[in-house]
This record gives C-alpha cells, sequence and structure tokens, in this order.
C-alpha cells in the first residue's frame, strides 16, 4: 500500500471534487443574499439623502409663540359661547327636583 494520491489516468483531466469547483464568485446565489442587504441600505441612504436635500422643512415664524396664544384664546371664546347651550341640554335632561335653585 502506497501513500501517494491517486492520479488521473494520463491524457484525461482531473474530474473537480464538485460541480460548483472552478465557477466565479457571482455565480454563487448566497453571495447575492449577502451583498443585498448592505447595498439596499446604501440606495436607501441615498435616496434619504436626496429627499431631504430636495425638499427642505419649512422655516418657522419667529413669533410662533404669539399666534399660539392667540389661537387659544379663540378657542377659548368660542367654548365660552357655547357653554349656555350646553349648560341647557345637561338640565334638560336633569330631572326638575335636582336643578340647582340658584338659577
Amino acid at each position: 500500500m502506497s501513500s501517494s494520491p491517486v492520479s488521473a489516468p494520463a491524457g484525461r483531466a482531473a474530474k473537480p471534487a464538485h460541480a460548483e469547483d472552478g465557477k466565479p464568485w457571482w455565480k454563487f446565489p448566497h453571495v447575492w443574499l449577502v451583498v443585498a442587504g448592505p447595498a439596499i441600505v446604501v440606495v436607501a441612504g441615498f435616496v434619504t439623502a436626496y429627499i431631504a436635500i430636495s425638499a427642505p422643512d419649512p422655516v418657522i415664524d419667529p413669533d410662533y409663540y404669539q399666534h399660539g396664544i392667540e389661537i387659544n384664546k379663540r378657542l377659548e371664546e368660542s367654548q365660552k359661547s357655547l357653554a349656555p347651550a350646553v349648560t341647557g341640554r345637561n338640565h334638560a335632561a336633569t330631572p326638575a327636583k335636582d336643578h340647582p335653585t340658584d338659577r
């Protein structure tokens, strides 16, 4: 018994150990699964940068606090104007014996 490897017969090329041996790396589908994730993230980053640059946020009014106070005052006025209707509606459903006497 000899310890030398068995060689192919003369005139014949040695058969690859596996059918996919010798193929270039880009012909293996699992490589594309590994490369696709980071590639998609890079493309999404460029798309996000484009959107951020092409559509900037609007500038806030320097007097935004005063405008907010005015809006709140208008809302309070509208609630005050509805107070009699809300009170009347609530007392209409209340039995007569439960009405406040101070009115």
